[in-house]
């Protein structure tokens, strides 16, 4: 009975596996015809796509950080003390190329090598997922936006087939995002430049390359020479006016409305929305449409003020003045590691701390509040921080 247990198992598994792999089969063809149509060439396909498997790349499209993560948790882990010596270092380092940038497409050096930091942290971290193979699997398998998967896919091909990008170093986030600042193939093709002249646009072994590329799309979006992207503001007591990123308005409309620069200045000229990452209760700020054009990078609020606010600490300016709406303020990423390490003290498998909080620490977090009598979340907050170290 177990023998032809076995055997029924396996054939139902059999028969199950067969039309998933004709299914993907299929759909590998029609991109073929695809990339052939939009005149790729024939080695390019074939060499690309010609015994591609899927990989995982499906399971992370409702896993982005910026939507999914509090916004205070976010900030902390990526404009640290840390990110901003680096910045600052890595600014000296490459002042030849962002003056060239600065001068060519108007936009400040800080802000082109905040993102730099925020999408890759300066170079460190590409992903490492092949980015033909991830686009190919998000075309076929994921269960929305395949047309669009389709096209950054096409294009990626086009990448391959021009010689910008060698195959080798054509790897990426799980979305296709590639290169110091992770731009998508699409973009890639409207936009990349050869800052350093020597022929290529390699946004993944130039940094010279990527910083002007990303001065370019900033500039493309609107970015307007000398405009600041904004500032934190005073709310007045009891504030329920109007709000929100595309709410722009004069700005004499807000202070009207009685909000105020921290240091009591004016406000300025121009026009500005007011946006409130965590509502009424806590920071405040009023941004341009330079907060627009770095929006327009990630359609994410919570990423273009990280952007906006680690581009200011590199000017030396300070950061955000009003604390969070939170008793539980978010780590740091020198914080996280030793939050990591503690865990690691108390006999938890969480791996290498390395100030990344994936699955086996949330785990491994929430199993010590429980113990600790404190609320299960799993989040590498302040609290569980300062009761790991005996606090």
């Amino acid at each position: 009975m177990k023998t032809n247990h076995f055997f029924a198992v396996c054939a139902a598994l059999c028969v199950a596996a067969t039309p998933v792999k004709a299914e993907w089969s299929s759909c590998l063809g029609g991109l073929r015809r695809a990339a052939a149509g939009a005149g790729v060439s024939q080695e390019t396909i074939s060499s690309a796509l010609g015994s591609l498997e899927p990989n995982d790349a499906v399971s992370f499209m409702d896993k982005q950080p910026e939507f999914t993560t509090p916004v205070w948790d976010y900030i902390a882990g990526l404009v640290d003390e840390e990110r901003v010596d680096e910045g600052r270092a890595l600014m000296r380092q490459h002042a030849h190329s962002l003056q060239a940038a600065e001068a060519r497409y108007g936009v400040d050096a800080s802000a082109i090598v905040a993102v730099w930091g925020v999408e890759s942290d300066f170079g460190k971290s590409f992903g490492k997922r092949p980015v033909i193979q991830s686009l190919a699997t998000l075309s076929c398998e994921a269960p929305r936006r395949n047309q669009y998967f389709e096209k950054e896919l096409i294009a990626a091909l086009k990448i391959l087939d021009h010689g910008d990008i060698a195959p080798q170093e054509f790897v990426g986030s799980w979305a296709g995002a590639f290169g110091h600042t992770q731009f998508m193939p699409s973009t890639f093709l409207t936009t990349a430049v050869d800052l350093d002249g020597d022929g290529r646009k390699n946004i993944a072994s130039s940094a010279a390359d990527a910083l002007g590329s990303t001065a370019n799309y900033l500039h493309k979006s609107g970015w307007t020479r000398g405009l600041p992207w904004g500032f934190e503001v005073r709310l007045p007591e009891g504030y329920s006016g109007p709000s929100g990123r595309t709410n722009r308005q004069p700005m004499s409309h807000w202070a009207a409305h009685g909000i105020a620069k921290l240091d009591g200045g004016s406000l300025g000229e121009g026009k500005a929305a007011l946006l409130l990452p965590a509502g009424r209760r806590g920071p405040a700020f009023l941004v341009t449409h330079n907060f627009d054009a770095i929006y327009a990078y990630n359609a994410a609020e919570s990423y273009a003020l990280a952007i906006c606010i680690l581009s200011d600490r590199l000017r030396g300016r300070p950061g955000i003045q009003t604390p969070w709406p939170t008793d539980d303020p978010g780590l740091s990423r020198a914080e996280r590691r030793e939050l990591q390490a503690l865990l690691i003290q108390r006999g938890y498998d969480v791996g290498e701390p390395d100030g990344v909080i994936g699955t086996k620490s949330k785990e491994a977090i929430a199993d010590f509040e429980g113990r600790a009598g404190m609320k299960r979340d799993g989040r590498a907050g302040l609290k569980v921080l300062n009761v790991l170290r005996g606090r």
